[in-house]
């Protein structure tokens, strides 16, 4: 992880089960005295400068906030799960609970305070609801429900942490509503439990219609899970001052030299991340760097690096392929490229990108993070994209495999066409 010392691990020569490892030990011993040539590393590459860098990316975190945590396999193979096995479970009883609503939606206010009574009254649970949200008159003036918001307890986004009281969450409304809720945690997520209430619910499995077994099922710790990777983001700018030189009177003496400094700044990812031209006219114009090597200039109205679980977002409108969330990989789609040739990539999750405007660029470009935090991206900028090691715990209907194909049909109507008419015998001879 970031900060630590590398540590590498020597592999244990192969043996077959049905010997005692002699004839394959021998052959290893033969080939370690022939003169061999690393695949890693150039011929006239030092031995120090072998690749450091995981192609999987690294081992997610499997503590969800204060109390959750994914059940061991102890059958797992590296730190690979099979999706049917992953499931949760709580190292204590959960006692808190984040509730999302999505803003300015009339249909959702009953839903909302009928959950949250449930949660209140009948389990018992410290119920944290955003500020904003009982700032709408349709909850601030309900005399009734007054006395149930007293008991919540409220926070503010970006000026109130609360990573460490919430022992899971539970989104009503869209897809955007639980990709508020990763953007409320930069480190452990709690695990989410998403209600279809929005537009399109690809990642909301839940119906609300028998929200009470269900959400009790969740705090038994009776649930699969799927581990939905996020992206970590570096993104660097370089701000250029000048400064006036002055004489010992305070007199100008001339206008100054720029002097830059560098403001850092890093955002956990759900979905994707988005660099485009913006509002000029001019093609983008940007250069993709993977581990330190130039691959390729993006020439276009722009390029999304998304995870697996926003190659159905964004990505799939642009051409790219949709892979299931358990898929460690980081997908590369450019926007309406201005190449025929130049087609969506799909990297290792272990590769580092970063994005620079190139040199001989007309414009600036411009960048967001799952649709949000929209900025400016000038020369000598830089965006850093990796896997982060925090996951989101996504709390499943039924389980990772069919949830996602469930979605695909339902949302996408993925693979829908009308089938063709049977052929009888009768119809053969014609």
């Amino acid at each position: 992880m970031d900060g630590g010392e590398e540590v590498r691990v020597e592999a244990a020569p192969y043996c077959c089960s049905t010997c005692d490892g002699g004839e394959v030990a021998g052959r290893s011993l033969a080939r370690r005295n022939r003169k061999t040539r690393s695949l890693s590393t150039s011929s006239d590459c030092s031995s120090s400068e072998y690749r450091n860098q995981s192609l999987h990316g690294p081992s997610p975190v499997t503590t969800f906030g204060p109390k959750a945590c994914m059940l061991q396999n102890p059958h797992a193979v590296m730190h690979i799960q099979d999706p049917a096995s992953q499931r949760l479970t709580w190292n204590k009883p959960p006692k808190s609970v984040l509730v999302i609503k999505k803003i300015r939606d009339a249909s959702l206010l009953e839903p909302f305070k009928e959950l949250c009574i449930f949660l209140t009254e009948v389990k018992n649970m410290i119920v944290y609801v955003e500020k904003k949200v009982l700032e709408d008159p349709a909850i601030s003036g309900d005399e009734n429900f007054g006395a149930i918001t007293k008991k919540f307890c409220t926070f503010r986004e970006d000026l109130d942490d609360i990573s460490n009281r919430v022992d899971f969450i539970i989104c009503l409304g869209g897809d955007g509503t639980l990709l508020y809720a990763s953007s409320l945690f930069q480190d452990s997520v709690p695990p989410v439990m998403a209600f279809h209430l929005g537009s399109l619910g690809f990642l909301t499995p839940f119906k609300f219609d028998t929200y009470q077994s269900q959400v009790t099922q969740i705090i038994e710790g009776n649930a699969a899970i799927v581990l939905r990777s996020r992206l970590k983001v570096r993104v660097l700018k370089e701000n250029w001052e000048k400064k006036a030189r002055m004489d010992e009177k305070g007199i100008i003496l001339t206008n100054g030299d720029a002097e830059s400094s560098r403001k850092a700044m890093q955002y956990q990812v759900l979905n994707e991340v988005v660099v485009d031209r913006g509002p000029s006219s001019y093609l983008s114009n940007v250069d993709l760097f993977l581990d330190g090597h130039l691959i390729t200039t993006v020439q276009g109205d722009g390029v999304i690096v998304s995870t697996p679980t926003g190659s159905t977002a964004y990505a799939v409108a642009a051409g790219a392929s949709m892979i299931h969330p358990n898929v460690p990989a980081i997908m590369i789609t450019p926007i309406c490229p201005h190449s025929l040739s130049f087609r969506p990539i799909v990297v290792p999750a272990g590769v580092e990108l970063k994005i620079m405007l190139s040199r001989d660029a007309r414009n600036t470009a411009w960048v967001s993070f799952d649709g949000r935090k929209r900025q400016e991206i000038c020369h000598g900028d830089s965006i850093t994209i990796t896997t982060s090691c925090f996951p989101v715990p996504s709390i499943c209907f039924r389980d990772p495999v069919n949830d996602w194909f469930e979605s695909l049909a339902q949302c996408l109507h993925w693979n829908v066409r009308k089938k063709q008419n049977y052929l009888s015998s009768e119809d053969e001879e014609f």
